[in-house]
């Protein structure tokens, strides 16, 4: 199987000794069982994969995949790649260009305006990327807010992705006139007392839709409700409910809900959209400050043309066959009823403890996480996992925080019955196996082609 440059090859004996402090970070992440390894896949992506290095007919068969985040199983259809290859073979395969040169193809302009209807805004600003569609948006406001002479303070949710918390950092550093904080978990209340203290001209709250590492769902209504009250703008990253939420897919944030409640619309095209890209939805001056000031936007080039086709033949698929997403839940709820089963008496339960419980059980999102607690528990079990032909990431510390490591099982509607079946009885096992072992004795780690 292919994987990446095993740790005594990293640095050569001619490497430069104001390197060495790197290769002792490596080797203290691989110790504590926190390195990163990427897997390599030789197969679409789909609800089943092959890793590079299984050869045919040797008796490896393909991995039962949950750990990807293809929700509506669009990354491999058909049309989506016919539209592709047909926008390929009219427009090339490179934009050439960033948007504000001469990258900005018809394509582009199309989509934008596909995913402004969807989400029901006025308009709405491409990204390459989910990463920086947030860095750009959180900039470009604090840009903003600076060169009018104005203070900006921030507030997000301590479980945020770490795009949105990098943005709110990055924006805050050297300067006093942007401050950055955050507030408790789906916390209302907690935001409310920063939000009364706070002696900022402007104030940006910003959360997750459906928490990428959690599963469960921001409070919309609560936050909007907050902002209005202190005058803030509401930030929103849809990612993982784009496509998979709301009646006619537009996400956790119903295309009716008013632009003054949700005035910044943060989604990705990557996910349940199956193609590549991101895209900022909101007014007309929210789009065009963002052209003017975003620097990830301004400054990079546009995306292939045949992405943004593909994308457009994505957005079709997801207004036409709205039993995709009934497939999904149903899959989502016939796992989380196995796991009540399974997990009865062991001291497991999927989704986040305690004053949370209740808003994962409320939703139906296709990320469920089964919290582990060390990384050498999650490690091992992924590991346990794979020997029996399924394929989920183990996540730890520090994309999770210290104590929750985890099983991040992901779903998509092309996984059957069978598969959710499939994975019910790999679980039994690893944990009837994890019940036989001693407590006090340690299981052989190997972080190999584990993820986060």
């Amino acid at each position: 199987m292919a994987t990446d440059t095993p740790a005594s090859a990293r640095f050569s004996p001619q490497s430069s000794a104001s390197f060495t402090h790197l290769e002792d970070l490596l080797t203290q992440r691989e110790r504590v069982g926190r390195y990163r390894r990427r897997l390599t896949l030789d197969s679409p992506q789909g609800p089943h994969v092959n890793l590079a290095g299984q050869e045919a007919g040797a008796g490896m068969r393909p991995l039962l995949n949950f750990t990807a985040n293809d929700y509506l199983g669009l990354a491999n259809h058909p049309a989506l790649v016919e539209a592709g290859c047909r926008a390929a073979r009219e427009f090339g395969v490179g934009s050439g260009s960033a948007h504000l040169i001469n990258g900005h193809q018809r394509a582009h302009h199309h989509l934008e305006a596909r995913l402004a209807e969807l989400t029901g805004r006025p308009r709405a600003l491409l990204f390459s990327t989910g990463f920086m569609a947030n860095l750009g948006v959180i900039d470009a406001l604090a840009s903003a807010s600076r060169e009018a002479g104005r203070s900006l303070e921030i507030f997000h949710d301590r479980l945020n992705h770490a795009s949105l918390l990098d943005g709110a950092r990055l924006a805050s550093s050297g300067t006093t006139a942007v401050r950055s904080r955050r507030f408790h978990h789906r916390d209302i209340e907690d935001l409310e007392r920063q939000l009364t203290r706070s002696r900022a001209d402007d104030t940006l709250v910003i959360s997750d839709g459906v928490f990428s590492m959690d599963g469960d769902c921001a409070d919309i209504a609560g936050l909007s409700q907050a902002c209005a009250r202190h005058g803030a703008w509401l930030m929103i990253d849809d990612a993982h409910g784009l496509g998979v939420l709301g009646e006619h897919g537009e996400g956790l944030v119903g295309r009716d809900t008013p632009l003054a409640d949700v005035p910044v619309l943060v989604g990705t095209l990557g996910k349940a959209l199956g193609s590549s890209g991101a895209f900022v939805a909101g007014s007309d001056a929210l789009i065009e400050s963002l052209i003017q000031l975003a620097r990830p936007y301004i400054y990079t080039t546009a995306q292939p043309p045949h992405v943004a086709a593909a994308t457009l033949a994505a957005l079709e698929i997801v207004a036409r066959e709205p039993q995709r997403r009934e497939r999904l839940q149903a899959r989502v709820q016939q796992f989380r009823e196995g796991c009540t089963h399974l997990l009865a008496g062991s001291g497991l339960a999927l989704g986040l403890p305690s004053a949370d419980r209740e808003a994962f059980s409320a939703a139906l999102t296709p990320i469920q996480p089964l919290i582990l607690g060390s990384e050498a528990r999650a490690l091992a079990w992924s590991a346990a996992l794979r020997e029996r032909g399924v394929l989920v990431s183990a996540i730890r510390p520090p994309t999770v925080p210290a104590g929750s490591s985890r099983l991040r099982f992901t779903f998509s509607a092309e996984h059957t019955a069978e598969d959710i079946a499939t994975l019910l009885d790999a679980l039994e096992a690893v944990l009837a196996a994890e019940k036989t072992q001693p407590h006090s004795s340690s299981p052989t780690i190997s972080s190999e082609g584990v993820t986060p």
